[in-house]
């Protein structure tokens, strides 16, 4: 789809205010707040022909303007068609997924100069558990810093782990109707068919009715391959609101695929 860059612009800035705010956004706040260089006239007249192309929508006559599925799509593509580089959050959560798997990693892997580091752990633990804590320790960080609930599975050994519950209890979409059982019901579907839904190497995400199962078109999910130790393959995803955070998440995802791999590769 073509826009113009200055409906870019005021679609990008509706989309990020609208996730930080969860309220529908006015002609009036983006004039105050951002420096768009325009009029309020104008904006009004870019606002309008965003929504008549589908990007935006107003839930009530008297409200401002809330992005749709197709103007998250918009956004997210935006997004993705940056270098993946670009969409990491940085050293501090690498750092911390490379503290949970330092701990954890096997005696014969924790060398320094001549001298080998023994952690204090009983030596029976095996390769097993030692990816068991991390696939653990990994989907608690993940949900912590991603304000969605976190979701890692290991295919090979059909185990799944997640967590975040109470993250997805602190957004204002708990108070909608039927939220938590819609929520409840897409976590279900998606953990009986993980398997089917092809997740490769790069970042898989789907907006609202894009997803393949019932009653989550109110919800994002985005999702990933990487590689915990011992070269198992890992699926390691995060659902949430539609209105989820993009731009952190996806660099989250990115950032921990990343930590894995120089870890065990």
């Amino acid at each position: 789809m073509k826009i113009t860059e200055r409906q870019e612009k005021i679609l990008n800035t509706i989309v990020k205010e609208y996730i930080d705010s969860a309220w529908p956004i006015s002609s009036q706040l983006l004039e105050k707040k951002h420096n768009l260089g325009i009029s309020p006239a104008t904006i009004r007249i870019e606002m309008q022909k965003l929504t008549e192309t589908g990007l935006l929508c107003q839930p009530h006559t008297s409200a401002g303007r809330v992005p749709t599925d197709k103007g998250y799509r918009f956004y997210v593509d935006n997004l993705l068609e940056k270098q993946l580089e670009n969409l990491e959050i940085g050293d501090w959560f690498e750092n911390e997924i490379e503290g949970v798997i330092k701990f954890n990693q096997p005696p014969e892997r924790q060398r320094k100069g001549k001298k080998r580091i023994y952690p204090l752990r009983p030596p029976e633990r095996s390769d097993g558990w030692r990816r068991m804590n991390i696939l653990r320790l990994v989907t608690k960080n993940l949900a912590l810093a991603s304000s969605a609930l976190a979701l890692s599975y290991l295919p090979e050994e059909g185990i799944l782990w997640k967590e975040g519950w109470e993250e997805i209890l602190r957004e204002p979409e708990v108070e909608e109707k039927n939220f938590i059982s819609n929520f409840t019901k897409l976590l279900e579907n998606f953990e009986k068919n993980i398997e089917d839904l092809k997740i490769n190497s790069g970042v898989k995400i789907y907006i609202g009715r894009e997803n393949p199962f019932p009653k989550a078109k109110d919800f994002s999910i985005i999702c990933s391959r990487c590689y915990f130790p011992t070269e198992k393959e890992a699926v390691v995803s995060l659902l949430g609101p539609k209105r989820m955070n993009y731009d952190r998440n996806i660099g989250l995802i990115n950032s921990l695929a990343k930590a894995l791999a120089e870890a065990f590769n």
